[in-house]
C-alpha cells in the first residue's frame, strides 16, 4: 500500500504524465510489483471516480473523468477552447498517419495551405516539430506529441485505425456533406421558382 500512496502522490504533483521507466528506476520496484500497483490503481480510479489513470507512450497519468469534463471545464476554462476545425483535423490526422513529414508534403496530399493548421496545432501542442529533412533549406519535420494521443485516447499511434479505412471514411463524409448541400441548393432553387 506504501508504493500505491508514493504513486499517488508523485502523478498528482506531476500534473502530467510520468515514464514507467522512470519509476522503476527512482523507486527502486520490480515490473510485476509496479504493474500490479498500477492495475490496482486503476481499479480504484475508475468508473464513477472524479479521477482516472491513463497510460500512452509508456507513461502514466491522473486525468479527471471525461463524463465530468463538460463540468469540470464550466469552473476551469470560462473561457471555452475552441474544437478543432475541419482543416485542423484534416492537417492532424495526416501527421499522425504518415509522420514525421514537412509542411509541404502536408501540402501535397491536401492540395491546399497548411499554414494556419500547422501553426494552431502546434499552439494546442498537438504537433511538434521532430527533425529536419536533410533537404535544401532543412525544411522542419512534424510529428504527434503526447497529448495528441492523450487527447485522442490512444496508448500510441499504433492504434490509429488502417489508413485506407481512415480515408474512405473521410471521403464518405464528404461526399454526403456535398449530397446535402447540392440538395439543400435544389430545394432552395424549387422553392424560389
Amino acid at each position: 500500500m506504501k508504493l500505491e500512496n508514493l504513486i499517488e502522490g508523485i502523478l498528482f504533483l506531476a500534473g502530467e504524465g510520468i515514464s514507467i521507466t522512470e519509476l522503476l528506476e527512482k523507486l527502486s520496484v520490480s515490473e510485476s510489483e509496479l504493474e500490479k500497483t498500477l492495475e490496482r490503481m486503476e481499479k480504484k480510479y475508475s468508473g464513477n471516480s472524479g479521477i482516472h489513470i491513463i497510460r500512452y507512450n509508456e507513461k502514466v497519468q491522473f486525468t479527471s473523468n471525461p463524463e465530468y469534463g463538460e463540468n469540470i471545464a464550466l469552473v476551469l476554462n470560462p473561457i471555452r477552447e475552441r474544437e478543432l476545425s475541419q482543416s485542423m483535423l484534416e492537417t492532424l490526422a495526416i501527421i499522425a498517419y504518415k509522420q514525421p513529414l514537412t509542411r509541404l508534403d502536408i501540402e501535397e496530399v491536401r492540395g491546399v495551405s497548411s499554414d494556419y493548421a500547422i501553426s494552431n496545432l502546434l499552439k494546442h501542442n498537438l504537433i511538434t516539430i521532430v527533425g529536419r529533412k536533410n533537404t535544401l533549406g532543412k525544411p522542419a519535420l512534424f510529428g504527434t506529441t503526447d497529448l495528441f494521443l492523450k487527447r485522442f485516447g490512444l496508448v500510441s499511434v499504433d492504434q490509429l485505425p488502417e489508413f485506407a479505412t481512415t480515408l474512405e471514411r473521410l471521403k464518405q463524409i464528404q461526399s454526403s456533406e456535398t449530397l446535402e448541400a447540392e440538395l439543400l441548393q435544389e430545394k432552395e432553387f424549387i422553392e424560389i421558382d
